[in-house]
């Protein structure tokens, strides 16, 4: 602004943006080194003729371009990391060339723009293997460190473990085209593209246990012969010959009697004799099942006492006549 003779005079600030256009190529065309940093950012490389233009319109800090692809009607938005392209040239990211469907060579138009400062963005990533990072919003903070600006639609590569993720910019606030330089922005995750929702499986009941009130006895008889004490005198109650009862389930029984009336009597052996003639393989159970009702206890009142010995015995004393 100047003053004359009190007149205020102002010169329109329209004319005082920066606009040019260059041949735009990949980082990997860039001489010299390979620059990673360039690839895994969001800003451009710019000839030095830019930056003397710029300095004379004395343009807002910090710089920051509207990429402009007039053949598709493509439009994106960037930082600029140096000034040390050839002239007539740029230089921009794989990732960006992408968003505004560029090939090498093409004819980009760089324009200076003022955006807003970012308060909120949220993203979409193009692969379920995002979610296997840990920390994704500790990743996604370092990764734009290396950007200037957001742009709705577009579609950045940021890498993690030596493996590029790609993320879309569904949403940015306050604007369409926001400035992430300096500023605390709130982040949200979109599911990524792909992802489906775990089935909750349904949990399997366990199987309710038969009831075990239909219980059959069965009797095995361990000794069929009687006892007898050596010193003659009589057993007691408790030391009666009882037999030995067992107490199985009648599935069991049933299918244990299925299987002995399917085999000759001939070949159901006595309990504790060994089958000789085994073969491998087949299985043949022996038990001998009798009904509680069917036991009748055959205890004698009055048990015959039997004679130890029947021979004569003497003493080796001589008796004194």
């Amino acid at each position: 602004m100047f003053h004359f003779s009190g007149f205020n005079m102002m010169f329109p600030e329209a004319g005082r943006n920066f606009k040019a256009s260059y041949k735009c190529f990949s980082v990997s065309m860039l001489p010299g080194n390979e620059r990673q940093d360039v690839e895994n950012g969001g800003k451009i490389i710019m000839p030095p003729s830019a930056l003397d233009s710029l300095t004379r319109l004395n343009v807002e800090y910090p710089m920051l371009f509207k990429l402009i692809n007039n053949k598709k009607a493509r439009t994106s938005h960037a930082g600029v990391l140096e000034f040390v392209a050839d002239e007539g040239k740029c230089y921009l990211p794989y990732w960006m060339m992408d968003n505004l469907l560029l090939e090498e060579g093409d004819i980009l138009t760089i324009e200076s723009v003022s955006l807003p400062v970012a308060k909120f963005s949220k993203f979409q990533p193009h692969s379920t293997d995002f979610l296997d990072i840990t920390n994704p919003k500790a990743v996604l903070e370092n990764a734009l460190r290396n950007f200037a600006c957001l742009t709705t639609g577009d579609v950045i590569a940021i890498k993690y473990n030596k493996k590029v993720y790609e993320l879309c910019v569904l949403e940015t606030k306050p604007g369409n085209a926001v400035s992430i330089i300096e500023c605390d922005m709130n982040v949200e995750f979109e599911a990524p593209v792909g992802y489906k929702e775990p089935t909750t499986s349904k949990k399997v009941e366990p199987q309710e246990e038969m009831p075990q009130d239909h219980v059959m006895e069965e009797v095995v008889e361990t000794f069929k012969g009687s006892g007898v004490r050596l010193d003659g005198k009589k057993k007691k109650d408790n030391q009666l010959d009882a037999p030995v009862i067992k107490k199985v389930r009648s599935a069991h029984r049933i299918s244990l009697l299925i299987f002995m009336f399917l085999l000759p009597f001939s070949q159901i052996l006595a309990r504790g004799v060994p089958d000789y003639d085994y073969q491998f393989g087949y299985l043949k159970f022996d038990r001998t099942i009798k009904p509680i009702s069917d036991r009748v206890a055959e205890v004698d009142a009055s048990p015959a006492v039997q004679e130890s010995f029947q021979g004569e015995g003497f003493s080796m004393k001589k008796s004194r006549k």
